[in-house]
């Protein structure tokens, strides 16, 4: 399907709802990516990431010991 897509002022630009709809494309979840050919629009997701510092990391393993401590483990 080879569609012609107008593109604002603002670089905003409108995918036809028949292909959004056939590809399951909702708001917010549009990738683009430069190619060699021109640019890629894929869908895609983003997820929230949390990264530990040393003093959370020690939480985990404090809690781990406690969570762990009533169990006996076949060696």
């Amino acid at each position: 399907m080879t569609k012609v897509i107008n593109i604002n002022g603002r670089g905003t630009l409108t995918l036809p709802k028949e292909l959004r709809q056939r590809l399951g494309i909702k708001a917010g979840q549009i990738v683009a990516e430069e190619t060699d050919e021109g640019i890629l629009l894929r869908v895609g997701a983003a997820f929230p990431v949390e990264i530990y510092d040393e003093k959370r990391l020690a939480e985990f393993s404090r809690n781990n010991e406690t969570a762990l401590a009533g169990y006996r483990f076949k060696r």
